[in-house]
């Protein structure tokens, strides 16, 4: 039999799949019949299924969150923008998480609907519904009177023992991939009120939930006293100095020497030469006891060269610029050890200053923290640029933090100095140039002494939520193996 012509070559054969062998398992049917009913298969291949699989395989001593607490969230929320004058302060869901939460909107109370439902409590679990999802915090005196985002869930504990254990579960880290078995959504993940409602959690004996309880109290504690110091620091800065009310931007133009343009760093961008800078040197100049530059005060300022960021199972743990300015960020990123091209390996040492140097000009850059025993250890991105005290030092790192931080005659001298239209960036140079304020001996004292206080709290506050997250995860490792000491009797 003859075979037609064909218009095309043959098919060549397909060949195997060469990119990825897939992830895949089996399931009974009822794995994803009850409950929200998931179809996505993502869901089933995390870790965190496993896990929740194992704990509600458990039956005795266990309860689910709803059956302790009530999981509520508020209405989408509507809102008219009004100026500062006129508006109440109002915090996205991942300004919660701020070390210094900074509002960058202010809202009209009565236009804002069903607002009394958007201001927290000290103290309160939130819980981030939208985006990176899962992540828990507790509600801090600076959060209260102000509109908080409807994309943190709240969770309020049903009777007062159970408050500390709920917060600590949730931050353990198998409670953390629990929740992302149940996120849903292609692009934005989002978590619903009924995802907590339903979620195991162990029934503890009294004496362990008031251990938890008393802890969880310390952290608010101690954010809260960290807060009032540093305030405290800052207020004792404008004290001696004297307020400046400088909000002339320059929007409507302005017009500068020369001289100003081409000498020094030959800076033409506006932000430098703005008439609000102009006037805070010229504050700080005139009622100060001299204005030295930052070089000259016996700090040496520098930045790692770029690295990569190799993922490694045993490596170094990375703390990226967003991090050194969260209370107790994630972490968990570890990439492989190496020099990084700096002579302390990436670390940094208590006491050091850190400046985040890329970002936006209203946003990250320019923030400035300073180093804690929380760091160390850890390798810190190469867009922090470092400022480390040498024993020449003519003032306290603490009241170089204040000088250079505080949020009308510090922040506004960073800021300027910062170039560049996409990805704005502030160069070390232009660091070490900035004019730093001298006060008299006791009064730069006094305000160190603040700023480190302020330091230790917030540092002792992280380790300690570190430790009850690690407790939560011993004591879920333990209820998953059938250890039951530490369960209530029913």
């Amino acid at each position: 039999m003859g075979l037609r012509a064909s218009l095309a070559p043959p098919e060549a054969p397909r060949p195997a799949w060469r990119w990825h062998d897939p992830r895949w398992m089996s399931l009974p049917v009822s794995a994803f019949t009850r409950g929200d009913r998931r179809m996505e298969a993502e869901n089933y291949l995390t870790s965190g299924f496993g896990v929740r699989v194992a704990i509600e395989a458990r039956k005795a001593g266990l309860t689910c969150l709803g059956e302790v607490a009530r999981v509520w969230q508020p209405s989408r929320l509507k809102g008219i923008q009004v100026s500062r004058e006129f508006g109440t302060p109002f915090l996205a869901a991942t300004q919660l998480f701020d070390l210094r939460p900074v509002p960058r909107k202010w809202l009209s109370i009565d236009r804002t609907h069903e607002s009394a439902d958007r201001f927290v409590t000290r103290g309160s679990i939130l819980v981030t519904c939208s985006g990176n999802v899962g992540r828990a915090t507790l509600a801090r005196q600076v959060h209260e009177g102000v509109l908080v985002s409807h994309d943190l869930l709240r969770i309020e504990a049903s009777a007062p023992e159970w408050w500390g254990w709920i917060y600590a579960y949730l931050r353990a880290a198998q409670v953390r991939e629990m929740l992302k078995t149940v996120q849903y959504g292609h692009i934005i993940k989002h978590l619903e009120t009924t995802h907590l409602n339903v979620l195991p959690i162990p029934k503890l004996r009294d004496d362990l939930l008031a251990d938890f309880g008393a802890k969880a109290l310390q952290i608010t504690r101690l954010r809260d006293q960290a807060e009032e110091r540093v305030t405290v620091a800052e207020n004792h800065f404008e004290g001696c100095i004297g307020r400046v009310d400088a909000k002339d931007l320059g929007e409507g133009g302005f017009s500068v020497k020369a001289s100003s343009i081409f000498e020094g760093r030959r800076r033409i961008d506006a932000s430098v030469h703005n008439p609000a800078v102009t006037k805070v040197r010229r504050h700080l100049k005139r009622n100060g006891q001299g204005v030295t530059r930052l070089g000259d005060l016996g700090f040496d300022c520098w930045l790692p060269t770029r690295f990569k960021r190799v993922p490694a199972e045993d490596g170094a743990e990375l703390m990226d610029s967003s991090d050194l300015f969260e209370i107790n960020p994630d972490g968990g990123r570890v990439i492989a050890d190496g020099d990084f091209g700096d002579p302390h390996r990436g670390r940094v040492e208590p006491g050091w200053l850190l400046v985040a140097r890329s970002g936006q000009a209203y946003g990250l850059n320019g923030s400035i923290t300073v180093a804690t025993a929380a760091h160390q250890g850890k390798v810190i991105s190469d867009d922090i640029i470092r400022v480390a005290p040498r024993t020449s030092a003519a003032i306290p790192v603490g009241y170089l933090f204040v000088a250079l931080s505080h949020p009308t005659l510090g922040r506004p001298l960073v800021k300027s100095i910062i170039y560049g239209s996409s990805i704005p960036h502030l160069e070390v140079t232009d660091l070490q140039d900035l004019p730093v304020v001298r006060l008299a001996v006791a009064d730069e004292t006094r305000i160190a002494d603040l700023a480190d206080q302020a330091s230790a709290s917030w540092a002792e506050a992280d380790l300690l939520e570190q430790g009850i997250a690690r407790e939560a995860s011993d004591l879920i490792d333990r209820f998953i193996a059938g250890q039951k000491a530490f369960l209530a009797e029913d």
